[in-house]
């Protein structure tokens, strides 16, 4: 029996796969489709996102295949410039397109030893105490621990195990695609840009190679969203807007989205969880829905390991519903809220005219910014993992939030987290982990930028406990990283 079956091989699946395989746990990716997609529906990574690939030495890989942007004007699409006073050392937006994000995940897990299965369509699951059987749809029968659904907006894993997905069905739906046009570069940008003073949902530009990215609104919502359309629906829908086809021919792909915003009643049945799309889908805006899984799965990865490794502290593993689902809800809020400022009727338009004079000011700017990034996430630690009296923490401003990138005398804070374990880093030197050497990692260092005597960081970056005396240290390691190793204490 293999210690966890990871269905679904987009970006969050492959992202969650090689945080597994880091800590050793056994994976085997099932894949519905045959052949990776060519669909380009996200273009890029947040700065959360870009320092989770930083936190695993993944960076350099995706920053060699795409293109940096700066900050800004993420927000319903409203111009605005960075914010000032952004916490973080990765101030920009890392365009890139899916199918390359997806390759490089797939890659990073293949090194590190995941299975995968192309052409495999889950049908039914079943689940007991000691694991999860898997059917697939030529009959043949898997076994794992655990298993995670990381299958999309429409997942299988989900449906099979009954959770809930309540929230409200499209009321819009946008056509989506690559296509070749033959109106001159100047003529598609000036109708462009006339367009969308009134349709922000309308764009065509260049995306490379001659191809340009066409986005236009549908006539309505399809029945049946799996459908691709055809290429004389998007003529007819930009003929509709622009005036103009642009004489778009030769398509690379055609796709369809909606604005469905719904979010899943459970992260976790039992020995299945679910991650991604197949937990929260919401509308494109702001470019969060492929961030958010791969968070998922940042967040997921080191959980699920140390539950099959027999470390865990009870309620580890539960915490990752209990801290993602929070931000998935908030997440689908504020692209509800994007939407209505997206709408051509005046009343939202009265209220987008006063979201952009709010957002010329730096503190609007900078919290709406960090809420599209999650660089404004912080988990709430107040209970559910092990004994939650006594954490020592002492309500330190930084506990429940990501560290961000700092500088240390021997380096940089990212550069230690590459092999996903815990942290400790301690200015006093008088702090220590025996008993948890296996699990985290000590390092002494007077770097002047840690402006605390010592942080305690989860393998996700995040602080768990923050002070000076070893007292509140020694709570806060048992919950969040399990007993203390007996045969380390002698």
């Amino acid at each position: 029996m293999m210690d966890v079956i990871v269905v679904g091989g987009g970006p969050t699946g492959m992202m969650l796969a090689g945080e597994l395989r880091l800590h050793g746990v056994d994976v085997l990716v099932l894949e519905r489709d045959a052949e990776p997609t060519e669909v380009v529906r996200s273009l890029g990574l947040h700065a959360r996102s870009i320092e989770v690939m930083d936190q695993r030495g993944l960076l350099e890989r995706f920053t060699e295949h795409g293109r940096q942007y700066p900050i800004g004007g993420f927000f319903a699409g409203i111009a605005a410039p960075a914010p000032e006073g952004l916490d973080t050392a990765h101030p920009y937006v890392l365009g890139l397109p899916q199918p390359v994000t997806d390759r490089l995940l797939t890659e990073r897990a293949v090194e590190l030893g995941t299975g995968i299965r192309r052409g495999c369509e889950l049908v039914g699951l079943a689940q007991d105490e000691d694991g999860v059987t898997a059917e697939l749809a030529d009959g043949t029968l898997l076994r794992s621990r655990y298993l995670v659904g990381c299958d999309g907006g429409r997942s299988t894993v989900r449906k099979l195990l009954g959770v809930g997905f309540p929230g409200e069905p499209s009321r819009v739906e946008t056509l989506l695609g690559e296509m070749e046009v033959t109106t001159s570069p100047e003529t598609v940008a000036a109708v462009t840009a006339e367009v969308r003073e009134t349709e922000k949902r309308f764009g065509v530009g260049p995306s490379g190679d001659g191809v340009h990215r066409v986005v236009v609104p549908a006539e309505g919502v399809a029945e049946d969203r799996a459908v691709p359309p055809t290429l004389e629906e998007f003529r007819r829908q930009l003929t509709k807007y622009a005036g103009t086809d642009f004489g778009v021919h030769s398509p690379r792909w055609l796709s369809r989205f909606g604005d469905a915003t719904r979010l899943a009643e459970r992260y976790r049945v039992d020995r299945v969880l679910l991650a991604g799309d197949a937990a929260h889908v919401h509308p494109p805006t702001g470019g969060q829905g492929l961030n958010l899984g791969i968070q998922d799965a940042f967040n997921l990865g080191w959980k699920l390991a140390a539950e099959i490794n027999g470390w865990a502290p009870e309620g580890l593993l539960d915490s990752y519903g209990t801290e993602r689902r929070p931000v998935a809800a908030d997440v689908l809020d504020n692209t509800r809220a994007q939407m209505e400022l997206m709408s051509t009727e005046p009343g939202p338009q009265a209220v987008r005219r006063l979201m952009t004079q709010l957002i010329g000011c730096n503190e609007v700017n900078r919290f709406l910014t960090e809420k599209i990034t999650a660089l404004g996430v912080r988990y709430d630690f107040s209970g559910g993992v092990g004994d939650a009296e006594n954490t020592g923490d002492g309500g330190h401003e930084l506990v429940g939030r990501r560290m961000r990138d700092i500088g240390l005398t021997r380096g940089r804070l990212y550069g230690l987290l590459h092999d996903g374990r815990g942290l400790l880093l301690d200015r006093t030197g008088r702090l220590s982990v025996e008993g948890w050497a296996d699990r985290v990692d000590l390092v002494v260092d007077t770097g002047e930028e840690l402006d605390v005597p010592a942080v305690l960081l989860r393998p996700d970056g995040h602080v768990a406990w923050a002070g000076g005396d070893q007292r509140g240290l020694a709570a806060a390691l048992p919950r969040w990283f399990g007993a203390p190793d007996p045969a380390a204490l002698g």
